[in-house]
């Protein structure tokens, strides 16, 4: 062991990182150091000898495996200055290991052993919202909206499928846990989905559900799980606590006796229940691998200790968890603050004057965060931010390749890249005029029977508003087919020419969308192929695009906003969450059982802990009801959440705000005058 290695580290840190091949789980509290942990114990299974390409690193993004292997090159160049492939190892081995999300790392095995499995080579993958589309074409095929209840829509059947893949449950139980209004349906749907999975299967797609369940499927097939699980002496997962059963169990698969698995993750901060994630596989890890070492990381290097002492009491209130307490070797540092405000107009006043005044005090607008349960919380308080002229950042929203003029150039290459891509195809075709769903169903059929060859659409027969463009889209495809893959910059550049016009009849602000396609054009020379350029950008998408930000404001800074979800894995110097009232935190449709309580209580802590300095938490007590006009008085008072008993106000710095009424003016007293109102309204009576 590289005793340099293990410089800077705290004691339960090298503890982790010196652990040998057994199973290993690492409870990172917030703040502990949770990545640099992970990355020294990658360096340290290189340097005691394990080739990189045998070592799988699984994580949530592909920006936090690229991030964590370019740290591994740089802590092992530092330890061997000298670094050479004399002694077997390559002087940059974070680039041979194989990291990536799970889904990204099914696509790469699933080219690699697809064929073992029946799947087709050159298979393409389709996100969310076109596996959607492509279940609403079969949904409409077999005729299911028409029946005479109400059959629910599109993204609430992708929902339920998704449910029933990654949780293993049957469709029953998904239904009767999660969607108890569809239970009458089940029938109906168990149709719908063999159908939607017989349509994919012909049109050799993948979803991101489809991975998963290959992959795994691959693992239950001796003779490929051979294969694959001799690629791996090591497997290492981070965020573990957010992983559902069906990668929880490709895991257990990829390294049935343990040995060599290391898993990180907080089960405190265990929030995505309703993607199908389970605490459940964090806290039953050591039963599932006995002889499992765990180790708590409980130093915080992010808040100060008053912060902590609060939030540790917060996540005490569990009914399950591994028991940790978090502490700072930092001294100092102020109560959080619990503020109670008359409503949510006098929440979005105080907020706004901490803001600035926290401002004026040396604490960047970016350096502030606003944190709320739910994106409709922050409505009113962005009104008010923008009526101060407070420019902020809102996190969440669509990302770039869901803006509809990306996913539009992306169909083209994905239709060329699989003519039987019935979503891609149906997009591209209802971009010519005069061209809806019946003739884009007739003209992908027409495709379908010639083989896919673009050149038998030269003979379809289209609608006269569509003929200017018919030739010109025939011939592109057709040319698409021929380009090879070094031409990927070239074959994006003559579908943006052919798209051009397209895009400026469909939608407004055309020039900031043509900006984003030529972006995606000098993005395209970093894809050594098209199919790997299409899968990666469905598979880690980047996250904004111009489109979708507002008109540009000239300054130097902007406040952060964001849902409590969105703000995972972030910090900010000053913290306000706010509406920590119950029903809002948590939210009232969380509340039927104790597990969803306990979620709602860690997605509490969660917000809770994203402060480094300063931490507010915000009670309004009444709130106002929607009406058909635009005011109302009319009103209800609510109460503090109850993950704030008064128990652990001591915690905090419990102050009032927003208390409206004139202060007593002293007269004498005149005991007649009210002898005289009496009498008067006795007189009314009389």
């Amino acid at each position: 062991m590289n005793d340099d290695l293990l410089k800077g580290l705290n004691a339960e840190q090298c503890r982790a990182v010196s652990h040998d091949d057994s199973p290993l789980l690492i409870i990172a509290g917030a703040g502990t150091g949770k990545t640099t942990t992970l990355v020294h114990r990658v360096a340290q299974l290189i340097e005691r000898g394990t080739h990189p390409s045998r070592i799988l690193l699984l994580t949530y993004t592909r920006r936090a495996a690229g991030e964590m292997l370019r740290r591994v090159d740089h802590l092992l160049q530092h330890l061997r200055r000298d670094a050479s492939a004399a002694d077997g190892r390559p002087p940059f081995a974070g680039s041979h290991v194989w990291g990536g999300t799970f889904h990204a790392v099914a696509a790469h095995l699933l080219r690699l052993y697809g064929k073992a499995l029946g799947l087709k080579d050159g298979f393409t993958i389709q996100d969310r919202s076109d596996s959607e589309d492509l279940l609403d074409v079969v949904r409409t095929d077999l005729q299911l909206a028409k029946v005479d209840k109400r059959f629910p829509k599109k993204g609430t059947c992708l929902d339920i499928c998704s449910q029933c893949i990654n949780t293993g449950l049957p469709l029953e139980k998904v239904l009767a846990a999660n969607f108890p209004w569809c239970e009458e349906h089940a029938e109906p749907l168990k149709r719908l989905f063999r159908a939607f999975h017989e349509r994919k299967a012909a049109a050799n797609i993948l979803d991101y559900d489809d991975l998963l369940f290959f992959w795994h499927g691959a693992l239950s097939e001796p003779a490929v799980a051979t294969r694959i699980q001799r690629r791996f002496d090591c497997v290492l997962v981070d965020e573990y606590q957010d992983t559902n059963w069906l990668q929880s169990d490709i895991v257990r698969q990829l390294r049935p006796t343990g040995v060599g698995i290391t898993v990180v993750g907080d089960d405190a901060q265990s929030i995505y229940a309703w993607r199908g994630a389970t605490v459940r596989n964090i806290l039953d890890f050591p039963q599932q691998f006995p002889g499992t070492t765990v180790v708590k990381l409980e130093q915080n290097y992010r808040s100060t200790q008053p912060i902590l002492k609060a939030t540790n009491a917060v996540i005490a209130q569990a009914t399950e968890r591994y028991r940790k307490d978090l502490w700072s070797a930092r001294e100092g540092g102020a109560k959080p603050r619990l503020v109670t405000c008359a409503d949510d107009s006098d929440q979005a006043d105080y907020i706004i004057r901490q803001v600035l005044e926290q401002r004026e005090a040396g604490v960047e607008l970016h350096c502030q965060a606003i944190l709320f349960r739910a994106s409709h919380h922050s409505i009113l308080l962005e009104a008010e931010l923008a009526r101060h002229n407070i420019p902020f950042v809102k996190y969440g929203g669509l990302k770039f390749v869901e803006a509809a003029h990306v996913k539009d150039l992306l169909a083209l290459l994905r239709l060329a890249e699989n003519p039987l891509d019935l979503v891609a195809g149906t997009r591209v075709l209802k971009l010519l005029p005069g061209i809806g769903a019946k003739k884009s169903h007739q003209l992908m059929q027409f495709l379908f029977d010639a083989g896919g060859r673009f050149e038998a659409w030269s003979k379809a027969t289209v609608p006269a508003d569509a003929t200017g463009y018919w030739p010109k889209l025939v011939s592109l495809l057709c040319e698409l087919t021929r380009m090879s893959d070094r031409e990927l910059p070239s074959q994006i550049h003559l579908v943006h020419g052919f798209y051009a016009p397209l895009l400026e009849m469909h939608y407004d602000r055309a020039p900031a969308r043509l900006q984003d396609l030529e972006q995606l054009e000098m993005l395209a020379g970093r894809f050594r192929s098209r199919s790997t350029m299409l899968s990666d950008l469905t598979l880690d998408p980047p996250s904004s695009t111009q489109d979708l930000a507002g008109d540009p404001q000239l300054d130097e800074d902007n406040l952060v906003l964001s849902t409590m979800h969105s703000a995972k894995g972030l910090e900010w110097d000053a913290v306000y969450v706010i509406h920590a009232a119950d029903g809002n935190i948590p939210a009232d449709k969380s509340t039927g059982s104790k597990e969803q309580l306990d979620e709602e209580l860690r997605l509490f802590y969660v917000a809770l802990t994203r402060a480094k300095q300063s931490l507010t938490v915000c009670v309004p007590l009444a709130y106002y009801h929607a009406a058909r006009g635009p005011w109302t008085d009319r009103h209800s008072y609510a109460q503090r959440t109850r993950f704030l008993p008064t128990a652990l106000t001591d915690f905090f710095d419990c102050k009032a705000t927003g208390v409206r009424y004139e202060p007593t003016v002293a007269v004498e007293t005149d005991a007649t005058v009210a002898t005289g109102v009496r009498q008067r309204l006795s007189s009314m009576w009389s």
